[in-house]
């Protein structure tokens, strides 16, 4: 697909051979069809100023070439919803009009989250019903990963005296750095374990911010203070604009925020990060970088993430119930006493970058 933008002015951009043309908005589109466009359609896009009406006006041109006889050219005209199912409907790839991102982010929407909103939809469940169900569904889907991230994360926590007492030890910090590693390898524990969650759920994120408000779907739709559920759900208007922020207090934005800020320290409390500092500032940065954000995003979107949130808090009390440190204790000196494991590829690179340090610090 090719596209104009709708933010700046742009000239006889040519389109060939196109299957239709269409002036996209956010929840509805003008689309014209024909069983065979001319090679080549120019287009233009521009900001009306002089219009208290008017926007933008947006053109399209098209040359026939005269054949000496006669020929009819049936056009057809949609003023459409962008409804995926209605646009799939009129074929034409026509449901590339609604905004589901690319690569992967795409196929997530496209098979798994719009598959799970359509089914509640069709038991005519309310939408604030709806986006919790597909909350819960997903994090019950992802939870194996996240357990594993837990334990991995009680194996540090449980560690962290002897890495306590290699940092009093080692001063230098590669030879810290490296009878860290030598900690890790032997016991059986992957620094990086606590990660991988994030690998999993990240693309879903994504999807999940490029699904909601593109959901027309939503559009007037309320749920508790939420008059509309694909506009922002301000519940106090400042009468003043802060930059980056807005005009307006978002609740569920706020939720969002909060939730996240106590989720990171609960987290944080029960691993060791005293090697990442930064860690701290940025357990604030980000959340409040999400607040001025989502505060103009979908109401929808916000109350997805808190919810999600939440699910986490219930996560890892749960996981804190299943998870036996005197097991873990067992485990990881029983590793230590096994035969000498082969060093994983990531280790291996690491260890191989310190000894390099370690050489070039050598006088010569």
């Amino acid at each position: 697909m090719k596209y104009l933008s709708t933010s700046k002015n742009e000239d006889n951009k040519i389109i060939n051979n196109p299957d239709w043309v269409a002036m996209k908005y956010q929840y509805f589109s003008a689309v014209i069809l024909t069983e065979k466009f001319p090679n080549n359609i120019f287009i233009k896009t521009k900001e009306i100023n002089e219009s208290e009406k008017f926007l933008r006006q947006n053109t399209f041109k098209t040359k026939f070439v005269a054949s000496g006889r006669n020929e009819n050219i049936n056009f057809t005209w949609y003023f459409v919803p962008n409804h995926l199912k209605t646009l799939k409907k009129i074929n034409k790839n026509l449901e590339n009009l609604v905004p589901l991102g690319w690569s992967l982010i795409g196929w997530i929407n496209e098979y798994i989250v719009i598959n799970i909103f359509y089914f509640f939809e069709s038991m005519g469940l309310g939408y604030g019903l709806i986006i919790f169900l597909m909350a819960l569904i997903i994090k019950i889907a992802l939870f194996p990963f996240t357990y594993k991230s837990y334990v991995s994360m009680a194996k540090m926590r449980i560690l962290k005296p002897q890495i306590d007492l290699i940092n009093e030890k080692f001063k230098d910090p590669l030879k810290k750095q490296q009878e860290t590693m030598s900690l890790y390898r032997k016991t059986g524990v992957s620094p990086l374990g606590g990660c991988i969650p994030i690998f999993f759920q990240m693309p879903i994120l994504f999807a999940l911010f490029q699904f909601f408000p593109a959901a027309i779907e939503l559009r007037q739709k309320s749920f508790l203070w939420a008059d509309d559920l694909s506009t922002y759900d301000s519940i106090l208007n400042l009468g003043f604009n802060i930059p980056f922020y807005g005009d307006h207090v978002s609740l569920f934005t706020l939720l969002m925020t909060v939730s996240t800020m106590i989720q990171m320290r609960f987290s944080n409390m029960n691993t060791s990060n005293s090697q990442m500092p930064q860690l701290k500032y940025m357990m604030y940065f980000m959340p409040i970088v999400f607040l001025g954000v989502m505060n103009n995003y979908a109401a929808a979107l916000s109350y997805y993430y808190f919810l999600a949130n939440l699910m986490t808090f219930a996560q890892q009390k749960a996981a804190s119930f299943m998870i036996d440190d005197s097991k873990l204790i067992a485990k990881m000196e029983e590793n230590k006493l096994k035969s000498p494991k082969t060093k994983s590829k990531f280790q291996a690179r690491l260890e191989k970058m310190i000894k390099d340090q370690q050489n070039l610090k050598k006088p010569k």
